[in-house]
């Protein structure tokens, strides 16, 4: 054997014994299912023929190991894997290629949940802010917050700004970008933003109120840090970023640096990882994965819009963003997508006091005057009872 007078002392004296687990859910007959279980032990860790591993803290401790394996349903299991903590690297892209690297091209494994562990907890932080604190920077404590968009894409920096003056005039509490907009041509990224703080700026300033501009950051690598210091020296209040585009480390960068504004984080790109059985499942993507990474909202498509989210995934989201998560702050979820106005109520219903009610185009379909829309808009939310 290779490997015979291999010396593990080093590795073992490295090892602190702390394990992060990943519960995969895996299709299939029981002992395929086994099969793919012992897989995804080697294939996210070793990546090494097991029969050819060196006895010893490699596959004792290196290689992942299976903690449980139930029956969910009929062809339908779930898989408990454990992880040293010691292979996610101190950093979260190692961490995502521990928890879903060669086997997300794979079929018929999905992951399911992820718990991490003190281990993980000491270089992922989570949110800066979270629901409180974005609370505070809203001014807004007894309600969900009223979120809308800037769009469509196209329009000039001017006239973005003449709609981020009239969304806060109607009292909208947060306002963003639309995904879309970025640096393009007819509303270049420090024009646009510069513009559109200063409206909210001075509609603030006016009525006494807190409402706060999200621009979109999301870039090329090298230009996100630098994007999102200038959005704050031109007065925003928070920032919009898609990990999908951008990188989920991108997020984690973000809220730990001394920009220190609150991050929405956006789901363009990675739908399709939680549609159908492989991928990841909805509330562990869009609500563990984007907490972990340090987004203090997550947005989200709404059931019964234009996207094919259940409710009950919705609602998984929702959990999976304020149940206790170790030392992570719980942060707001931000149901979105073809909304309206006469949704508000049952949304309340369903998700609680504490989100935000995120209504982009439905704002333009009930009558021209945008200002008279969001006040109907706050109206529908001043309605519902914590």
């Amino acid at each position: 054997m290779f490997f015979e007078d291999y010396d593990d002392s080093r590795t073992r004296s490295l090892i602190s014994g702390g394990r992060f687990s990943v519960v995969y859910r895996i299709y299939g007959d029981e002992r395929t299912a086994k099969g793919m279980a012992a897989d995804i032990c080697a294939e996210q860790t070793v990546e090494f023929p097991l029969r050819f591993l060196p006895q010893g803290v490699i596959s004792q401790e290196i290689t992942g190991r299976v903690e449980s394996f139930e029956m969910e349903s009929d062809g339908q299991y779930l898989a408990a894997v454990s992880f040293a903590d010691e292979t996610a690297a101190g950093g979260l892209p190692q961490f995502l290629n521990v928890v879903f690297g060669n086997i997300s091209i794979k079929r018929g494994i999905q992951v399911a949940r992820i718990i991490p562990s003190e281990g993980i907890y000491s270089f992922l932080s989570g949110p800066r802010f979270g629901v409180s604190g974005l609370r505070e920077s809203a001014g807004v404590f007894d309600r969900p917050l009223l979120f809308t968009a800037l769009k469509p894409m196209g329009l000039s920096a001017v006239n973005m700004a003449t709609l981020a003056r009239r969304f806060a005039e109607g009292g909208v509490d947060v306002i963003k970008d639309d995904h879309g907009l970025t640096n393009q041509a007819f509303a270049p990224f420090g024009e646009r933003v510069a513009r559109c703080a200063d409206a909210v700026r001075d509609v603030n300033a006016k009525f006494g109120r807190k409402a706060i501009y999200v621009p979109n950051v999301t870039a090329p690598t090298g230009q996100i840090m630098e994007r999102a210091a200038r959005a704050k020296e031109m007065g925003a209040g928070g920032l919009l970023v898609t990990p999908g585009l951008a990188g989920f480390d991108a997020i984690r960068a973000l809220a730990a640096s001394d920009i220190g504004l609150p991050i929405f984080a956006h789901p363009a790109f990675i739908g399709s990882y939680a549609l159908g059985r492989e991928g990841v499942a909805c509330d562990a993507l869009f609500g563990t994965l984007m907490r972990l990474a340090g987004a203090d909202a997550t947005i989200f498509p709404n059931y019964g819009g234009r996207f094919p989210l259940s409710k009950t995934e919705c609602l998984a989201i929702a959990r999976a963003g304020g149940e206790k998560l170790g030392p992570l702050k719980p942060i707001f979820p931000a149901p979105a997508g073809g909304i309206e106005l006469r949704d508000v109520g049952e949304m309340a219903q369903s998700y609680g006091n504490d989100m935000l009610v995120l209504v982009g185009g439905g704002l333009f379909g009930v009558g021209t005057d945008i200002v008279s829309n969001c006040r109907r808009f706050l109206d529908e939310v001043k309605r519902i009872k914590p």
